[in-house]
């Protein structure tokens, strides 16, 4: 709408309520004019008691008591859009308490888990450690068994040595003394 079309059909109502105000667009103001030419060219008259055939309307006694229920009727539909509303409010409500509880027994799964892998961690990585020591105890234990072979060996030849020095200088003797 032009602002000079807006100032003229605001100029009687306070600046505050010309923004809220709705006012038919000047086109209509056109086409219903047009439709009233018509309907006079035609011989129809635009009366309360004619419909849009030009028929007359039949006179209703009880329209204030239709017109009450018509009233009851919408507002037991607006009762019931409500309390679909209400329904469907509570039906997300429990589905969003529902997501977050999933949500935190996940989470809280998720940190058993992952304590129980690093402590699953530590324990290989002492066990890791504790066959690294045996390892080395072990290698310790076949180095000192293969220098107790040679000591050995050392002094069973030694042993020999003498043995056969011994019976060779008794041998000796005998063989001097016969």
């Amino acid at each position: 709408m032009s602002g000079t079309c807006q100032e003229a059909r605001c100029s009687n109502q306070s600046p505050l309520n010309c923004a809220f105000t709705i006012t038919p667009h000047p086109v209509l103001h056109c086409l219903f004019a047009a439709g009233l030419i018509c309907m006079a060219h035609r011989g129809f008259r635009a009366s309360n008691a004619e419909n849009v055939f030009g028929l007359p309307r039949l006179p209703s006694p009880n329209t204030g008591v239709q017109a009450l229920d018509l009233v009851y009727q919408a507002a037991e539909v607006f009762r019931s859009i409500e309390a679909k509303a209400r329904d469907t409010e509570l039906r997300v409500e429990a589905a969003e308490r529902a997501q977050r509880e999933l949500i935190a027994n996940t989470e809280r799964k998720l940190k058993d888990a992952t304590r129980a892998l690093e402590e699953a961690q530590k324990r290989f990585e002492a066990q890791q450690e504790a066959l690294t020591a045996i390892e080395r105890r072990a290698q310790a234990a076949e180095d000192e068994a293969r220098e107790a072979r040679q000591t050995l060996a050392l002094v069973e030849e030694a042993i020999r040595r003498r043995l056969l020095f011994t019976s060779g200088e008794a041998d000796g003797r005998m063989t001097a003394v016969a």
